[in-house]
């Protein structure tokens, strides 16, 4: 299954260039860019990423999934209908980019309650930057973050800023294994 969410992914989610010419949230320019939605929004996608993400986290102990929202809402929607089949239901939350100034004010939307355990999940990590403030403002909320699981790890230190805040932490795909089938399919495209 991993396998078939990274050529998946590298067909819907990768970008590729010799020249450095993505520009990032931090505003510097990559030779890669990764956009996971057009995978995490696609049917097979969804199921292959509640998959992957719910063999990560049934044995964390928690109550809820979820984080910051756009990029990590459908991956916490995934993997929380997929915890409901295996029997081992998660709730889904997500995390505001900006709290709510009406009604009742909060970071959070769903049904969580404080004190529950919860995982935080993320599409893509570069610098931790977002998933640290998920985790800031889940706990804000009264949470506890018992778990971190990224679906991509671009491999720039985002992995080793998040594990300051939260002691386990786990991705399922780098870029390594994504350029690995850029590579191959490189290849096959020049012979």
């Amino acid at each position: 299954m991993k396998q078939e969410l990274i050529e998946m992914l590298c067909e819907k989610s990768f970008m590729y260039s010799k020249e450095p010419i993505y520009r990032l949230v931090s505003g510097r320019q990559s030779h890669f860019y990764v956009n996971c939605k057009p995978t995490t929004l696609h049917p097979k996608g969804m199921f292959l990423v509640g998959h992957m993400v719910f063999d990560c986290v049934k044995e964390a102990d928690a109550q809820g999934i979820g984080g910051l929202t756009f990029g990590a809402d459908p991956v916490a929607l995934a993997a929380a209908f997929v915890s409901y089949l295996k029997e081992k239901p998660l709730r889904a939350f997500s995390i505001r980019k900006t709290q709510k100034d009406h009604g009742i004010v909060k970071w959070l939307e769903g049904d969580m309650q404080p004190g529950e355990k919860v995982v935080i999940v993320e599409d893509v990590v570069t610098t931790g930057g977002s998933t640290i403030k998920a985790v800031e403002r889940a706990r804000a909320e009264g949470l506890e973050v018992v778990k971190v699981v990224v679906l991509v790890d671009r491999e720039e230190g985002g992995m080793e800023a998040v594990k300051a805040h939260v002691d386990s932490i786990e991705a399922i795909v780098t870029v390594a294994d994504l350029m690995a089938v850029y590579q191959k399919r490189e290849v096959v495209s020049n012979t």
